[in-house]
């Protein structure tokens, strides 16, 4: 070394590398912090913190447990290691749970080994099958009060975890809490003014019956047809107002599934047989293939995912057509998204005009009603939205298939009941 240079130690070597590459850690959370609050789908949204959590933490899974407002439980809704199901089934207790200690304290915990820690809640592994070996969670907080609980799950070659870990988890979740919070009320405000907007017409029509009635020595005719007026939009109010609040729920994840195993074509059956008498009055001929398969589902609500594509096969076919439906183990068809293979698949075929390539890609919008009978079928408008948000609500999926002329055919896939032991 030439005299009067500088010497450089190996530890401040090191420790310049360690504070360049906690630089890069901050650098990347702000970047990663502009991504949340510009994201207002809440699906989406806690996908992306998901998945920065891993990334920052340097961690194999993640997931982002919310409390409920209704309740005050907090429930799984998001994970990189579980299914939509599989979250569902397994709600957290506040009391006897490390996520639960950590809502209840507002503060960050870190377990180097998780079976060491008596407040470990062992049922999400047992469930799952999973293997949590260590793990770091922290509140999310707004206001100064938790709405959630971030956690980070076995590092990466099970290599020690830092305080650093612990900081900049924390940072996230503080942006996350904030971010979760704009997409609620994004979603709120949304909803609310599609709401409104759908509202005002039965409103209207229900105002201008009731001038009407007030008019003295009206028609016996014309009387009647004011009464089947207000009958007619009340229970096309009571509809909306039903669907609102479902739909409203589902969004919000205020809706838990009631997860049980049930025969498929046993319900198939029932919602068929329901359906039979509307399909007869258009000589609509109903058939139910062959096939039984046991699912692990909400059976009440695909009973109502059911009826809702019976109902619209039934009001878009032609006079004396005809509805199939069938249910298999994975189908010809594949759905859009990737999907586990063992699934069941659940079909309804009608010979409707089909669906015209300008209408597909909004048939599952809230409000949206196909241009070829647009005014002309009545309906909420948000029968296919509630049916995709249950289906997807069991991890699964919900598409078609149509051509104008050639009918069109809905799929959704169920989970798959395990054979008993």
């Amino acid at each position: 070394m030439e005299p009067g240079t500088p010497s450089t130690s190996a530890p401040e070597t090191v420790s310049r590398a360690m504070y360049e590459r906690l630089q890069r850690r901050y650098e990347r959370l702000m970047e990663i912090s502009r991504q949340l609050n510009s994201t207002l789908d809440l699906g989406a949204l806690l996908r992306r913190i998901i998945d920065a959590a891993r990334e920052l933490t340097d961690t194999e899974e993640a997931s982002i447990l919310l409390i409920d407002p209704a309740t005050g439980e907090l429930r799984f809704e998001a994970a990189s290691n579980l299914s939509r199901a599989e979250m569902e089934a397994i709600p957290v207790p506040m009391q006897g749970s490390l996520a639960g200690w950590v809502a209840t304290h507002g503060e960050p915990v870190l377990v180097r080994d998780t079976r060491s820690d008596a407040r470990w809640f062992s049922r999400v592994d047992q469930t799952t099958r999973f293997s949590t070996r260590n793990l770091l969670a922290v509140p999310m907080n707004l206001h100064n009060r938790p709405i959630g609980v971030l956690e980070a799950i076995n590092k990466r070659g099970d290599q020690p975890w830092s305080g650093d870990d612990r900081d900049i988890l924390a940072a996230l979740a503080d942006q996350a809490a904030i971010a979760v919070q704009n997409a609620r009320l994004f979603q709120q405000s949304d909803f609310i003014a599609e709401m409104v907007h759908e509202l005002r017409t039965p409103l209207a029509a229900l105002r201008a019956s009731a001038s009407l009635l007030a008019r003295p020595a009206l028609p016996s005719d014309i009387f009647q047809e004011i009464v089947r007026t207000l009958q007619g939009e009340t229970e096309r109010l009571t509809a909306l107002t039903t669907d609102f609040l479902d739909l409203a729920r589902l969004e919000s994840g205020r809706t838990r599934l009631e997860m049980a195993r049930f025969d498929v074509r046993a319900l198939l059956d029932e919602c068929a047989s329901l359906i039979a008498p509307r399909a007869g009055e258009r000589g609509i001929r109903l058939t139910v293939r062959p096939g039984t398969q046991q699912a692990h589902a909400d059976r009440d609500r695909i009973k109502q995912v059911l009826l809702n594509l019976l109902t619209n096969a039934v009001k878009y076919n032609v006079e004396g057509g005809s509805i199939a439906v069938a249910l298999d183990v994975r189908s010809a068809a594949q759905p859009p998204a990737q999907q586990p293979a063992e699934q069941i698949v659940i079909s309804v075929t009608d010979t409707g005009p089909g669906i015209s390539a300008e209408d597909q890609p909004h048939i599952f919008e809230k409000f949206f009603r196909a241009s070829a009978v647009a005014g002309r079928e009545t309906g909420t408008g948000l029968g296919l939205s509630i049916a995709q948000r249950i289906v997807e609500a069991h991890g699964c999926a919900l598409w078609f298939e149509s051509a104008p002329g050639a009918g069109t055919t809905f799929y959704f896939t169920l989970p798959l009941a395990a054979a008993a032991s």
